[in-house]
């Protein structure tokens, strides 16, 4: 038997209780990881409240990534052996002392690297890059708002794309936030709760608005978001906090030529996850390694203050990742 998060039932942080149960069994393809670090994402706010449900075949434990040390493996793996230190993408089941993962997704975590910086990187990382870069197209020189600035995934977005030579903007809530935008390369940021974000883009860009945007408030933002876009913007949507349904001008779509993208990374296949990690691999693991980017921690809690995490997530205090140490 293991330690892990289980739910007693659908609701707030109080439904999460520490359990015994039984460990998974990895596949042909898969490592069974000694989980020493795992970490807290939107997604597991949601599943906990009975949404969106894992896909097929993935745990129905919480948690999205993982860093540990390979225990066993499937008889197909090749490339790594027991006892090696290990981190990645996970489907689900990170919120236990032990979790699968296909040998084609596992990463060897950097030397001088922690298992709280390794389980860092992943989800935020991964969906910075397909994002921003994969289905966003930034390249150097032009301009980007990164809604959420101090969020996992706007710390990652934030270093890549100034690390690619765009020009970063973000929103936050406070000036405690905005300044840390600054600090990881953003050039300025705009506090939503003083100020229009519209209205300050337009200030910041004489006018001339941004190449592209990244948003994970959906509805409540959706036609402001299509208003500071440049002539052949592209919006990547990948978050709904704000919600889904809204109703939107559709000749500035086509007036401007704007490109409207939908990303989630969950219920991709096997195959496009590997190839998304594969993309992170090359690009910005060796940035990483050297120094060039890192994973942002905001706070590291025990697994057994599980509830604590999500409490503190949901209270949006956190500026990067959210760890639990297992």
């Amino acid at each position: 038997m293991m330690k892990a998060i289980t739910r007693n039932g659908d609701g707030g942080p109080e439904v999460l209780q520490l359990s015994e149960v039984s460990p998974p069994q990895p596949t042909e393809t898969q490592l069974l990881v000694n989980v020493k670090a795992t970490a807290l994402n939107r997604l597991d706010l949601i599943q906990r409240r009975g949404g969106y449900p894992p896909p097929p075949g993935e745990s129905e434990i919480l948690g999205l990534e993982i860093a540990g040390t390979v225990s066993a493996m499937g008889e197909r793996v090749i490339g790594f052996n027991e006892g090696d230190r290990v981190f990645g993408l996970i489907g689900g089941g990170g919120y236990a002392e032990q979790a699968v993962i296909d040998y084609r997704m596992a990463m060897f975590i950097p030397d001088g690297w922690s298992f709280e910086e390794a389980a860092a990187v992943p989800e935020v990382f991964f969906t910075a890059n397909e994002n921003i870069f994969t289905l966003g197209r930034l390249s150097a020189g032009e301009t980007i708002l990164i809604h959420a600035g101090g969020s996992g995934v706007g710390t990652a977005g934030i270093q890549i794309a100034c690390h690619a030579g765009a020009c970063v903007f973000v929103t936050a809530g406070t000036s405690d936030k905005i300044d840390s935008c600054k600090t990881l390369g953003a050039t300025a940021g705009i506090n939503y709760k003083q100020s229009d974000f519209v209205t300050e883009i337009e200030r910041l860009t004489d006018g001339d608005g941004v190449d592209v945007v990244l948003d994970f408030i959906g509805a409540p933002y959706l036609a402001r978001n299509l208003q500071i876009l440049k002539t052949k913007g592209r919006l990547l949507q990948v978050g709904l906090m704000g919600g889904s349904t809204t109703e939107i001008d559709l000749g500035v779509v086509m007036r401007k030529r704007l490109q409207i993208i939908g990303s989630v990374m969950r219920p991709q296949s096997l195959d496009e996850k590997i190839a998304i990690t594969q993309r992170f691999v090359q690009r910005w693991l060796p940035a990483l390694k050297e120094g060039a980017l890192q994973p942002v921690i905001d706070s590291v809690y025990p697994l057994a203050q599980v509830r604590e995490a999500h409490q503190y997530m949901e209270a949006n205090r956190n500026f990067g990742k959210i760890i639990l140490k297992i």
